[in-house]
């Protein structure tokens, strides 16, 4: 059966990536929609590092910061980059593309949250973000729909997802408020979900595909620090998500995280998510 590989990664800057050995690794990653965060960088930048992709693109605001791009072997359909509440600047932190996938039409979406810091207002930034993500992701999933969420999401949301979780509990990426809105997204659709935060809300029935596929183990982390042996001990977070509608969640074949054989070899502080959709 033909399959669909979506690969999702956060570069840290899309120069520095494709200068450091992204263009290697995709060569042979055998990629066909390649969804990208902190771009960092402008149309230029990621036509000169993605020779002959379709690119969509949403820059961020400040210049240097955040953005969010969807390259793709068959150019999108259509694309989108509304998100949340008029007065919210969600500019470089989501875009969506429409593509065909057999008979149906796929919505990839490429996300980047916010990473926050624990009250402060980059929490409460946070905070909005995550509540324009739980309508979106009603939106999207309406009818049956295949639609698929990728990117650096910021939360761990179980202590499998983050090997020093005990130490990161009041920390930004690990706080249980946080981690209750992944409980909703994650919850079966129309139940009553109690987050890890004792908030109680409706559960919106979406896939975390990396975790179903590997069920109950550490990991696979995403991400791992630049600083110290965060690398070479495996002492990473696993913030890096493919979070699918039921219908596309029943198409995946295989779930990889393409870690670097060594610190040295690493050309992000994040490896890319692979994942191959049947069609």
């Amino acid at each position: 059966m033909p399959h669909l590989r979506i690969a999702s990664v956060n570069v840290n800057g899309i120069r520095a990536a494709a200068r450091n050995g992204m263009s290697r690794w995709l060569d042979t990653a055998g990629v066909d929609i390649l969804t990208l965060q902190e771009v960092r960088g402008q149309d230029e930048h990621l036509e000169a590092a993605l020779p002959g992709w379709s690119i969509v693109h949403d820059e961020a605001t400040a210049k240097g910061r955040a953005g969010v791009a969807i390259a793709s072997r068959t150019p999108a359909v259509a694309s989108r980059t509304t998100f949340g509440a008029d007065d919210f600047d969600s500019k470089g932190r989501w875009i969506e593309g429409d593509f065909p996938i057999g008979d149906r039409t796929l919505t990839v979406v490429s996300a980047y949250v916010h990473s926050g810091e624990a009250d402060t207002p980059k929490q409460d930034e946070k905070w909005k973000f995550l509540d324009a993500f739980g309508l979106r992701l009603e939106e999207l999933s309406l009818g049956g729909a295949l639609a698929l969420v990728t990117g650096d999401l910021n939360v761990g949301h179980r202590e499998l997802d983050i090997k020093n979780w005990r130490g990161n509990r009041k920390k930004a990426g690990f706080l249980p408020r946080e981690r209750a809105y992944f409980d909703r997204f994650l919850g079966d659709a129309g139940s009553e979900v109690t987050g890890v935060d004792g908030t109680v809300g409706t559960g919106l029935g979406w896939v975390d595909v990396g975790r179903r596929f590997h069920g109950e183990i550490d990991g696979p982390y995403t991400w791992w620090s630049m600083r110290g042996q965060a690398f070479d001990n495996d002492s990473g977070w696993r913030i890096d998500y493919h979070l699918a509608t039921p219908a596309l969640a029943e198409r995946v074949e295989a779930y990889s995280v393409a870690r670097a054989a060594s610190y040295a070899e690493r050309w992000s502080d994040h490896s890319p998510v692979i994942v191959d959709y049947s069609y």
